[in-house]
């Protein structure tokens, strides 16, 4: 009997060793996989991070020429260090942007097995749609009934009596007076504004405020060659887009958004004048896209799509 039992004892220890022999290679393996696993997340992850990124960008300047998204989809990619990963930048009707990405990914664990790199893709789309919310609008503002024609000099009327007649508005965003319509016209309305507000317009004398806000919109965009697209030109301002909401006899006194525009501001206004003198320009900013319905005034709001 005391044989057979050392017997058992030995057995019993080659068994153990086997099967912890077998756990650690489990475990080992699981690590390796977790560790690859991780590895491929990561770098999916960014990959998908890199080609939003490059569609919101690049939609940006789907209102101008091809080359100029393509440039714009270029620089985020190599500033992500993924300028070896594009596949396609595809645009779709002038209002879509369709970014493709791909690259393999080394790995680890798995390199033991033959298997040295896998895959990873990801995509975005961006589109722009007409703004129906937004910030940083100017008190000015547009009716809907003005036939845009993108390029062509507009005169924007900015004398006492424009609130009282004619297709162009001076409007109270932050109350009546003029010190508080300098500041808004100076740096934008800092609050939202959105399709359906109705919106009081501005009365008084706010030519010199006028004159101001536009002078310190050129003074910080000095040369007008080339800016009709730039980021951070300040001779782009923000108007509304609106129809006539209340009028007692002549007066117009309150007005309904109904749209947004974008309107470059080209020359300075003299002493004697009392208008803003400009074109209006297609172009996708900061803001909400509209509803159905939303008309098209050439200010675009920019969205990742499904």
């Amino acid at each position: 009997m005391k044989r057979f039992w050392n017997r058992m004892i030995k057995k019993e220890n080659g068994n153990a060793i086997v099967l912890v022999a077998l756990a650690m290679g489990g475990m080992i393996a699981l690590t390796g996989l977790v560790i690859d696993g991780g590895h491929l997340f990561m770098n999916k992850s960014h990959l998908q991070k890199t080609a939003n990124a490059a569609a919101l960008s690049g939609a940006q300047e789907l209102v101008n020429e091809e080359t100029a998204v393509t440039t714009v989809v270029d620089e985020v990619l190599d500033a992500h260090g993924e300028a070896e990963s594009l596949l396609h930048a595809t645009i779709d009707s002038d209002r879509l942007l369709l970014v493709e990405l791909k690259r393999d990914v080394p790995l680890f664990f798995s390199s033991l097995f033959g298997v040295e790199h896998l895959p990873v893709s990801a995509e975005a789309k961006a589109g722009i749609n007409p703004m129906g919310e937004t910030k940083g609008a100017v008190p000015l503002g547009i009716d809907e009934s003005v036939e845009l024609i993108y390029g062509n000099t507009y005169e924007l009327k900015v004398d006492a009596g424009d609130s009282e007649a004619g297709n162009f508005g001076v409007l109270a965003l932050e109350g009546p007076g003029a010190k508080s319509y300098e500041d808004s016209l100076t740096h934008g309305f800092d609050e939202n504004l959105k399709v359906g507000d109705v919106i009081n317009t501005q009365t008084g004398n706010i030519a010199g405020a006028t004159r101001r806000g536009i002078d310190f919109r050129i003074n910080e965009c000095p040369n007008p060659e080339g800016n009709l697209q730039m980021r951070d030109c300040e001779r782009i301002m923000k108007v509304i887009v609106y129809k006539p909401e209340e009028q007692a006899t002549n007066q117009l006194k309150s007005v309904r958004i109904t749209g947004f525009a974008y309107f470059y501001v080209t020359e300075r206004m003299g002493q004697n004048v009392d208008s803003i003198q400009g074109v209006f320009i297609r172009r996708a900013g900061d803001g909400t896209a509209g509803g159905e319905g939303t008309p098209d005034r050439g200010a675009y709001a920019i969205r990742l799509m499904e």
